[in-house]
């Protein structure tokens, strides 16, 4: 009998030893650095592959690199890619459907983030303040608070979109730098007033370093290169515009990014801890120049050097080995179509007004006088004058349609959906029209969602994005960490996998609206 017994207390503790294995399969880091650069291209990784020695370089060369990550849907823009990063939720379930988009209830065009409610802390006194409330779903960092409330999320980035959404709405503070103090700032929604950490960055007044700065190529000896662009008007040099079109805007956001680490004691609590960060600069530049511009060369370098001071910053006060880490963009970008046209390559510039205008003039002549498009909204996604169509006893199906067909009829233009096609999957069933069904959100969107040419921008100068095409849905996704098989990974993912990918590592439940898969392939 006590043979018997001792046999049975042996596989009794040889199962538990097993079940408590396999319960703790994953080493659990200390702190998540989820980190976005703001319009980085996946092509800017091979294009300047051999100019990266530092942070780029070591996550391509010990990380797990996706090669066709891909958006899966549309609008490729801030607000919704930064909300789907660690939601892995499309716009169809988050609600995050552009930067910004007209409020029937308000009457009004509003931000993804702006909070009437709310006032901005650490900026100046009585104006509103942003908030994630208008996300409908729940985060990566949520799901972590949720399951410990003694883990720890913050987001940081010069824009207030890309430091709230990645965070969630369970985030203990994003801050966001305000142009018109030249301060970093958060919210009322998140706290009442600055903490000691943060007063002192502002009093530092670090942008004052910069003023009259004049941005040269990095790699430039002694600085010698023609400058591309000063901080002060009136030189040979472009002008390169606020801070954040300038590389040291990013530089702010790095350093900022490590007093947060300190200030915030991240990953140093008893639960998981999320830092959110978004360099910013990049995407102010890259409107500006195009990808093709060598100064786009420059800061892609300049990014590698920063991240890499992130990078060995976290290893150094969390402890090496305890960082796991994730990189991707929130967009791409097109190319200049002025440059394009010399390539011989399609692209030109759609003008805003004249498409507003052949939509307004067809609906006036069908259905005589009257306001029928609304007010501030966007000119690819108009909102139609619903309470004009009911009093004149219209059929909204029929109205929408001859909207359409108006739009349609614009040069380069690809598509025109309906809301009525979207709403009842009458679009083309491939990746496009997939990916304009999955960018509408039926309470918010407008009335059409029109898709110009490949290579055809709305703006006026400059270059834009916002496309389901390739060059803006294709972006780098790198996860960098102790449990993490390092290597390249060539199978068409979606940004939308890497919030379950990481949930699946950090034992949590996936965010509520994640549609995406876990990247179990680099997985041990």
């Amino acid at each position: 009998m006590r043979r018997i017994l001792r046999v049975l207390f042996f596989f009794s503790l040889t199962a538990a030893i097993l079940v408590a294995a396999s319960l703790g399969r994953h080493k659990q880091p200390k702190l998540v650095l989820a980190i976005v650069v703001d319009q980085f291209r996946y092509d800017y990784l091979l294009r300047f592959r051999d100019d990266y020695h530092s942070g780029l370089a070591r996550m391509l060369d010990h990380g797990a690199v996706f090669t066709d990550a891909h958006y899966v849907q549309a609008a490729t823009v801030t607000a919704v890619g930064h909300s789907t990063f660690l939601s892995g939720a499309p716009p169809s379930i988050s609600g995050m459907i552009a930067n910004e988009w007209y409020d029937r209830e308000s009457g009004k065009s509003v931000t993804s983030v702006f909070d009437a409610g709310q006032k901005l802390v650490g900026g100046i006194p009585g104006v509103p303040g942003s908030s994630p409330k208008r996300m409908l779903v729940s985060t990566v960092a949520d799901e972590l608070k949720m399951r410990n409330s003694d883990s720890h999320a913050i987001g940081i980035s010069i824009k207030d979109r890309s430091a709230i959404l990645p965070a969630g709405r369970m985030a203990d503070a994003a801050y966001w730098y305000d142009n018109d103090t030249n301060h970093w700032v958060t919210s009322t929604y998140y706290r009442h007033e600055l903490p000691e950490w943060v007063a002192t960055v502002n009093e530092q007044h670090a942008y004052r370093n910069f003023i009259g700065a004049e941005w040269r190529p990095v790699d430039e000896p002694s600085g010698s290169g023609e400058p591309f662009c000063t901080t002060v008007n009136g030189t040979a040099a472009r002008f390169c515009g606020a801070i954040e079109a300038t590389p040291w805007g990013n530089e702010m956001i790095e350093e900022f990014a490590e007093r947060a680490i300190d200030g915030e004691n991240l990953g140093r609590h008893r639960g998981v801890d999320v830092l959110t960060v978004s360099f910013s600069s990049n995407d102010y530049i890259g409107h500006q120049i195009g990808p093709d511009d060598p100064a786009i060369r420059d800061i892609s370098i300049r990014t590698d050097r920063l991240l890499g001071k992130l990078l060995a910053y976290a290893d150094k006060i969390v402890g090496e080995g305890n960082t796991l880490v994730v990189l991707t963009a929130d967009h791409g970008v097109a190319p200049l179509p002025e440059l394009n046209e010399s390539r011989k390559m399609p692209g030109g510039r759609l003008v805003e007004y004249r498409l507003t205008k052949r939509i307004a003039d067809a609906l006036v002549k069908k259905f005589g006088p009257g306001d029928w498009l609304l007010p501030g909204a966007p000119a690819m996604m108009p909102y139609l004058n619903l309470n004009l169509i009911r009093k004149r006893g219209l059929d909204p199906v029929q109205f929408e349609r001859a909207a359409a067909e108006a739009a349609a009829s614009e040069d380069h233009i690809a598509r025109v959906y309906t809301r009525h096609d979207l709403m009842s999957g009458n679009v083309q069933k491939d990746p496009i029209g997939q990916a304009l069904s999955f960018g509408f959100y039926g309470p918010r969107s407008g009335d059409l969602v029109i898709l110009a040419e490949p290579y055809y921008v709305i703006d006026a100068t400059g270059t834009g994005h916002g496309t389901p095409y390739g060059y803006d849905t294709h972006v780098p996704v790198i996860f960098l960490g102790a449990e993490i098989k390092a290597g390249e990974y060539r199978g068409k993912i979606a940004v939308n996998d890497i919030a379950p990918t990481l949930s699946a590592l950090l034992d949590v439940e996936a965010p509520s609206g994640s549609i995406g898969r876990v990247l179990s392939e680099m997985l041990p």
